[in-house]
């Protein structure tokens, strides 16, 4: 831990090396019959306009992925582009905007309602179509199962299933792999590692950086009620607050509401400035014991799921810059 913080105070004083990014996910354009995974194609195109006339790369997310693995740097203001789960709407909407824009797209797939040629869904030539323009495939399973609750035999069934019809298909076995609803406990975050992915990612908010476990990196979720260009800015402007002896450490609760904390190094305080939201609960009790952060909920999570984020301004020479440091996780009750 000594020499996790002594490494965080050298990245902190090197910040515009860059060895972070911002990963934006994306489920369905323009349907506006299902606002809780649609984005607005009007809220779509002016993320696109910012990325473009602002002061940000936009990279393909296994680039920026194996840069932060391997510790070389990256331009700040680094974003990566994610669509999940190969609606017809990527085909039809996100994908000749892109193309419009030069942007590179990385499209995680669930390869059951691929060969199901579900309503909605983009089919196998069109896939292949996006592939062939340059469009990164990643996985994301066979049946797009909470793959927390299946046994561990089951789930590797579900990739081993997967990689023969992506193999099939598309000629390639994906490298990077996106969790179904972004839910995973430790065992799964391992088997997906042992099957041989190269990093893998949630649902939670958060900056992707070198200081994470590579299986368990965030992106930023946007759909309608959360898809406005304010939000849209502060997340690609966004930097991480590097965390470490997070617990809980999985996303499964055993206690619920969790006794939730992690450790930051001091220097990139003033710590007593950070601040903790939960899901549905909004701001939440946030001690600091030196470089120890703990949050209390007022209550249990309920439902399927829920947040805590943790942002905190960032500040040169005692000035704060206008931009945020941000941790997020997601946690399952």
């Amino acid at each position: 831990a000594l020499l996790f913080i002594s490494s965080i105070a050298s990245w902190a004083s090197t910040v515009h090396a860059a060895d972070h990014a911002s990963v934006i996910m994306y489920h369905r354009f323009g349907a506006e019959n299902m606002p809780s995974t649609n984005i607005t194609l009007e809220q779509f195109e002016a993320h696109l306009e910012e990325l473009a006339s602002g002061p940000y790369t936009v990279m393909a997310l296994s680039e920026v992925t194996e840069a932060i693995i391997q510790g070389r740097p990256l331009p700040d203001y680094t974003v990566a582009i994610s669509i999940d789960d190969a609606f017809l709407s990527v085909y039809k909407e996100a994908f000749p905007r892109l193309q419009s824009y030069g942007f590179p797209l990385t499209l995680f797939v669930a390869t059951n309602a691929i060969d199901r040629n579900l309503r909605g869904y983009a089919t196998w030539d069109q896939i292949r179509e996006m592939q062939a323009a340059g469009v990164e495939i990643g996985s994301q399973s066979h049946t797009h199962p909470h793959m927390h609750q299946i046994d561990l035999e089951k789930a590797r069934q579900e990739i081993e299933t997967s990689n023969n019809r992506f193999i099939e298909e598309l000629g390639i076995k994906p490298q990077l792999f996106a969790y179904p609803y972004g839910e995973y406990n430790l065992a799964i975050r391992d088997l997906i590692k042992e099957m041989g992915f190269y990093a893998a990612f949630g649902q939670h908010s958060g900056i992707m950086h070198k200081t994470l476990h590579p299986f368990e990196f965030p992106r930023f979720a946007f759909n309608e009620a959360y898809g406005d260009l304010n939000r849209l800015k502060l997340a690609i402007q966004a930097l991480p607050i590097p965390a470490v002896d997070i617990t809980p450490e999985s996303m499964i609760l055993s206690n619920n509401p969790p006794l939730y904390g992690f450790t930051v190094a001091e220097e990139i305080g003033p710590l007593d400035r950070i601040a903790c939201f939960s899901s549905g609960m909004g701001k939440v009790e946030t001690i600091v014991l030196g470089p120890r952060i703990e949050v209390r909920l007022p209550r249990a999570i309920t439902g399927k799921r829920g947040r805590i984020n943790c942002t905190m301004p960032y500040f040169v020479d005692g000035k704060e810059t206008g931009r945020w440091r941000w941790f997020g996780r997601q946690l399952l009750p």
